[in-house]
């Protein structure tokens, strides 16, 4: 199908200037033998090339004849003078067959009508001219065929090209209306499948972390040493972020146009109260910071924050809490994210989870237009890098 395409975007600009050679050609060819039939050999010249005027007539209508795609009253002028003066049909079955694929119902009318002028100054022509001119194309018979074939036919011609390009037209913009009404009806969908989504979402994770903060808070209250009651805190504490955490996901699935969006997001600020309750579940955490340290644009620090976030929970989940070392490095351009963590066994009842964190963190920094790194290191640990452009980047 491609193929063709570019067929017919090499042939389609071609056509018009092939119409009009042939038309030139033809326009001298029966002006040489109308003029051979006017003048025999015996009393005058016996063909056109002795009629410089004449040779340029034909040449002229040939080019109108390839311009009448963008230009149409030089075709339609040059065909009804040719009919008089020579009587020469190419143009006008040129003029005729574009006036009805262009104009409108009111005025092929009007062409119609002109043709018949046109025919009548020919038949006046013609007696004026007399003898073998007048025999051939100003009797009654003759200038009917001559109207039915040079103007009729080419006009009916034009005017099926024009209605089968019109009807051609509506079933495009039907099929495009159909293909946007596809899209709504898609869209419809998803959109209540997305709150259905939600409301199984808040049925199960919701009610399960609620109740979970509820249990903490009764454990805090009732703990009998201060060590489990700051415990009990901290799990109360982390469960209403993820309430709150859960309730904004909740009102995106619910709509593309919802979601608080005053609720703050954590950045950078906050990297020191994530690694404090990193620490309060037995890992051995530091920072280090080098270069400058500046503010950055929301969404690069909470990128960074989020890069932070998903590698201490994987050294929970899968290196039973061994050290690891927190390094943000601010270059000129970018910031740099690196969490590595020494070897580590992992817990005997590791916690579930979805195993789309590291494609879920890549396709995030990548969308900032960084770069981002995860992969085990020799000694057996593994670290996480990501490179973050200052300005935002480009995504």
């Amino acid at each position: 199908m491609e193929r063709l395409r570019r067929i017919d975007r090499l042939i389609d600009p071609a056509i018009p200037w092939v119409l009009g050679a042939v038309v030139g050609l033809l326009s001298v060819v029966y002006a040489e033998g109308f003029i051979g039939m006017l003048y025999p050999p015996a009393t005058g010249p016996a063909a056109p090339w002795l009629h410089p005027l004449i040779i340029v007539f034909c040449v002229a209508c040939g080019v109108a004849a390839g311009l009448a795609r963008r230009r149409r009253w030089p075709v339609f002028a040059l065909a009804a003078l040719g009919w008089v003066w020579l009587a020469l049909w190419p143009a006008s079955m040129v003029a005729a067959y574009y006036a009805g694929t262009s104009l409108r119902r009111t005025r092929v009318v009007t062409f119609g009508l002109a043709a018949l002028a046109v025919a009548g100054v020919s038949i006046g022509t013609g007696a004026a001219v007399g003898g073998s001119r007048y025999l051939a194309t100003a009797t009654f018979p003759n200038i009917a065929i001559l109207l039915a074939v040079l103007v009729g036919l080419p006009l009916a011609t034009g005017l099926w090209v024009n209605a089968r390009r019109l009807a051609f037209a509506a079933l495009r913009e039907r099929a495009r209306r159909l293909e946007r009404e596809q899209v709504a009806r898609d869209e419809q969908a998803r959109a209540q499948e997305r709150t259905r989504v939600a409301r199984e979402m808040h049925d199960v994770v919701a009610h399960r972390v609620s109740l979970m903060v509820l249990h903490a808070g009764a454990l805090e209250v009732g703990a009998g040493d201060e060590r489990t009651a700051e415990a009990a805190a901290l799990i109360r504490g982390i469960g209403r972020e993820a309430l709150s955490d859960l309730r904004n996901v909740l009102g995106v699935l619910r709509s593309p146009y919802a979601g608080d969006a005053t609720v703050p997001q954590p950045t950078l600020s906050d990297l020191d109260r994530l690694l404090d309750q990193t620490r309060s579940l037995g890992i051995r955490v530091t920072r280090r910071d080098e270069g400058e340290v500046r503010a950055l644009p929301d969404l690069v620090e909470r990128t960074a924050y989020r890069v932070v976030q998903e590698a201490l929970t994987n050294v929970h989940k899968h290196a039973g809490g061994a050290p690891t070392e927190v390094a943000l490095r601010y270059l000129p351009d970018e910031i740099e994210v690196a969490v590595c963590n020494d070897p580590g066994d992992g817990p005997d009842d590791p916690l579930p989870g979805a195993g789309l964190g590291l494609s879920g963190l890549r396709e995030r920094v990548g969308l900032l237009g960084g770069a981002f790194e995860a992969c085990p290191r020799p000694d057996g640990g593994f670290e996480m890098i990501a490179r973050l452009p200052a300005e935002g980047g480009t995504g």
